[in-house]
């Protein structure tokens, strides 16, 4: 297992800079471990599986989890808003950090971790090699 951990900067896009983080350091499998900070705008896809949304912030980092391969990212995300009120979804593209994320990724460079389409959930689902 390999830690990895980065600060990203205000107008960087979480989405994009997880997917370049885990493309340089050659992340076959790996998972977030931790990612504390802020958004200004966040964009998430909500459970129905369709819809897309995007909110203005700011927003807090609650929580986030999810799985890295070469093949793309699966990752869930929840932010809290200047109310308190808590909104969660599959991260999007267009999640832009206000302030600062502190990121921590975990690596497993003894697997290996692909996505493949599968008919009966009509995603690109998780393979796991060892």
């Amino acid at each position: 297992m390999r830690p990895i951990a980065i600060r990203l900067t205000p107008g960087q896009d979480l989405r994009t800079e997880i997917e370049k983080l885990a493309k340089a350091e050659r992340v076959d499998a790996g998972c977030l471990l931790s990612a504390v900070g802020s958004l200004t705008t966040a964009t998430l896809r909500l459970a129905d599986g369709v819809t897309v949304k995007t909110f203005q912030g700011p927003f807090e980092i609650v929580s986030i989890t999810g799985t890295l391969s070469p093949d793309g990212c699966h990752i869930h995300l929840s932010l809290s808003d200047t109310t308190g009120t808590v909104i969660g979804g599959h991260l999007q593209g267009g999640c832009v950090v206000n302030t600062t994320v502190e990121l921590v990724v975990l690596a497993f460079d003894e697997l290996s971790f692909s996505r493949k389409f599968d008919p009966d959930t009509g995603y690109e689902e998780l393979g796991i090699s060892h």
